[in-house]
């Protein structure tokens, strides 16, 4: 009489083509060598198909083996659907909300917001990922993330992107700096200038470089941050200057030379959730503190800078 299989063969069968041995396989099975070879034999067994050719005391995947791990693996990929929406309904119960943020605002600007958010709900857990601005859309997407700051708007129907304080970029230099004199910097100015930069990879970066070389000036990057109060900190103590958004200066105003900088490059931040969020109470006071901080700091910092 024909066995049905079991999910213990099956995960058995997965590990193998995902290990490459047998033996990987069950150390990360945590079974023995043996047993997961019996599991292997009693899945070809039951199922009447050659998975695997023995080779030389090793076992590779027949075609018909590939193709029931194709089918596996959209299973399981279907699971893990589920267990994320179970993560995603989890987190609502507990107060939970997990927040991507872009590099270039991972300093000032996503603590002043979130200690705003946290003084009015003070028994919600939050959790800030910086990560790239694809990764922050990609973590939306897929519910993985409740909230959004990024570079550029999303083009997707299920998640609304509201502009965050566009504004043009201001030159930022340390205090003693010559061009510090000047109440507005041009291209020119920067010819040969030490420019401390973004990844060159970013879309801030990219922006910058090509507005200066449509000006005829490359930057002379003397060296590149991953995030802004790693930038604003090397600027304040003498490496370069740099071109950024008036947002992520914060709390480092007093240790930096913020000066107008011509022609204007606009950048634009969004704030991103999805139009259906399980957890749309919460996100949406987490939003409103966004905007609040944002308001601010365009009031203090814009205003007198």
């Amino acid at each position: 009489m024909t066995r049905r299989i079991n999910l213990r063969q099956v995960e058995a069968f997965k590990a193998v083509i995902e290990y490459g041995t047998v033996s990987r396989a069950a150390e990360m099975m945590n079974v023995s060598q043996p047993a997961m070879s019996k599991l292997i034999a009693h899945l070809e067994e039951d199922t009447g198909l050659q998975l695997f050719d023995r080779l030389k005391g090793r076992l590779a995947p027949t075609r018909r083996g590939m193709r029931l791990y194709e089918e596996i693996d959209r299973i399981f990929a279907g699971v893990r659907q589920v267990e994320n929406a179970v993560d995603t309904i989890r987190r609502d119960e507990q107060r939970r909300i997990l927040i991507g943020v872009m590099p270039a605002l991972s300093g000032s600007f996503i603590q002043q917001a979130t200690c705003a958010f946290l003084a009015r709900h003070p028994d919600v857990f939050c959790s800030i990922l910086t990560r790239s601005s694809q990764w922050v859309t990609d973590g939306l997407v897929t519910r993985k993330l409740d909230v959004g700051l990024v570079i550029a708007p999303i083009d997707n129907p299920y998640i609304v992107a509201e502009p965050m304080m566009g504004q043009p970029v201001v030159c930022i230099l340390p205090l003693d700096h010559p061009l510090a004199a000047k109440s507005v910097i041009e291209p020119g100015d920067l010819t040969g200038v030490p420019f401390v930069s973004f990844d060159l990879e970013s879309h801030t970066s990219r922006r910058v470089t090509s507005a200066l070389e449509a000006h005829g000036v490359t930057p002379n990057v003397a060296m590149i941050a991953s995030v802004s109060p790693t930038l604003c900190e090397f600027v304040a103590a003498g490496v370069g200057v740099s071109l950024v958004h008036p947002l992520i200066v914060g709390g480092l105003r007093e240790r930096l030379a913020i000066r107008q900088f011509e022609p204007a490059i606009h950048l634009d931040f969004y704030l991103c959730h999805l139009r259906d969020s399980r957890n749309a109470r919460l996100v949406e006071a987490y939003l409103e503190a966004t905007r609040e901080t944002t308001a601010e700091i365009s009031r203090t910092i814009l205003s007198n800078g």
